[in-house]
């Protein structure tokens, strides 16, 4: 009895399955580094042929992939949480209440009174305004306000500040109520959920309700105002303090629409 070798071009089988595995490979090839890139906004800007190269794990300097890069190095303040809560020194909060008296109160409010352009900072996490006086400090995240005011501070009036504005109570929300139904069932979507087909993480997974990472803040009672902005100005790049631009990839792929459903949403947040 004739048994046809299995690895044999005369066994139908064979041709077919190889056939098959093949027609497979070039259509994921021809989808992932060809359509995909010409399709997709975030990787035309440098190039279909360096997009390929990049996806295939080419070195940049190979196909001068490494001169895309511009502007300043990510911010390299990284800040992790502490492991469990701690009692911040009562002298470092004195301190830091006569600083904030005398350079912080007339934009961020006292005690808690939320503004429309600046953030209130009272509650906020110790480790998220240290970072961004950090920042301030090295030009990382630019204002013509915060620089001249926080330029010539010490490490320690840093620390100082981020322990006093930690140990104050938040303020109410600073707009409650819910924004248009349609509106805020998509913000509490992208909050929530976010939507991984644009690659958009949730909010929550960094900034609290869900869980949260080293340097987020937490954004309930914001001023609506000043999370648009800020949100806008990550999607243009005008904002470039993130680390390893986790928001400005996620900013840059919401909807103006979204933006303002979001800030309204966490406006209302306690």
């Amino acid at each position: 009895m004739n048994q046809e070798p299995v690895f044999s071009v005369s066994n139908p089988w064979f041709v077919r399955s190889v056939g098959g595995i093949l027609a497979l490979a070039v259509i994921a090839i021809l989808i992932g580094f060809i359509w995909l890139p010409s399709v997709n906004g975030d990787f035309s800007g440098r190039g279909l042929w360096a997009t390929i190269c990049s996806a295939a794990g080419t070195p940049s300097s190979w196909y001068g992939g490494g001169t895309n890069v511009a502007g300043p190095a990510p911010s390299e303040v990284v800040v992790l949480p502490p492991p469990r809560r701690v009692s911040a020194d009562p002298v470092s909060i004195g301190r830091g209440a006569t600083i904030a008296t005398q350079n912080c109160s007339m934009c961020h409010g006292v005690l808690g009174t939320v503004q429309v352009t600046a953030p209130a900072l009272a509650g906020q996490y110790a480790d998220v305004i240290y970072k961004e006086l950090r920042d301030y400090q090295s030009g990382m995240r630019t204002s013509a306000i915060m620089q001249p005011i926080i330029r010539n501070r010490s490490d320690q009036d840093l620390h100082d500040l981020a322990a006093y504005y930690a140990s104050l109570t938040r303020a109410a929300p600073a707009e409650p109520g819910a924004t248009d139904s349609a509106q805020y069932a998509d913000a509490v979507r992208l909050a929530m959920q976010g939507d991984p087909m644009r690659n958009i993480a949730p909010c929550a997974a960094c900034h609290g309700q869900l869980d949260r990472k080293g340097a987020a803040p937490w954004l309930g009672g914001q001023s609506s105002i000043y999370l648009a902005t800020q949100l806008q100005h990550f999607a243009s790049g005008e904002r470039r303090n993130d680390i390893d631009e986790q928001m400005r990839n996620v900013a840059r792929h919401l909807t103006q629409q979204e933006i303002d459903g979001l800030a309204k949403y966490y406006a209302a947040q306690p």
